[in-house]
């Protein structure tokens, strides 16, 4: 049975035909009402302070969730029709290592990918990013952003 997520406020839920009631429309958050939900081969837990982005299968932003603003700074619609890479300057990885690139190639997810972000007042935070290929006839990803705790060096003792 499918797993679905929803980008804006990361309610999950399962369903077994990934259509609305008896329509052949996409299925909607029950909780946000949001338009559609993101589907996932795995169920997945989102952490609290992360934000979810939605984008089409050239990594276009369709839609970016709540949290996504916390933590970058933009805006729903500052985003959207942007490279998902180019928009949130992801950085920090050797090109041919690009999760986007290779969730959207592969198809296939990739967890926890610890690169940089650049947000919309120019500061850089460090990120730890879970990129999910679109698995529905529409294809796509769904692109989890976290804040990184910055790791303290060990004290001797």
């Amino acid at each position: 049975m499918p797993f679905f997520i929803c980008p804006n406020c990361k309610n999950r839920s399962l369903d077994h035909d990934g259509k609305q009631g008896i329509f052949d429309q996409a299925v909607s958050c029950e909780r946000c009402g949001f338009g559609f939900l993101f589907e996932l081969l795995d169920d997945y837990y989102p952490g609290p302070n992360a934000g979810l982005v939605a984008c089409d299968g050239t990594g276009r932003i369709l839609a970016a969730g709540r949290g996504v603003f916390e933590l970058t700074g933009f805006r729903e619609t500052e985003l959207m029709g942007k490279d998902v890479v180019e928009a949130f300057g992801l950085a920090g990885f050797e090109a041919e290592r690009n999760p986007v690139a290779l969730a959207l190639e592969w198809g296939v997810r990739r967890l926890d990918e610890r690169i940089d972000l650049r947000t919309r007042a120019g500061s850089v935070k460090a990120v730890s990013v879970d990129v999910f290929p679109g698995y529905d006839g529409d294809g796509g990803l769904l692109v989890s952003l976290s804040p990184r705790r910055a790791t303290r060096p060990r004290v001797p003792d």
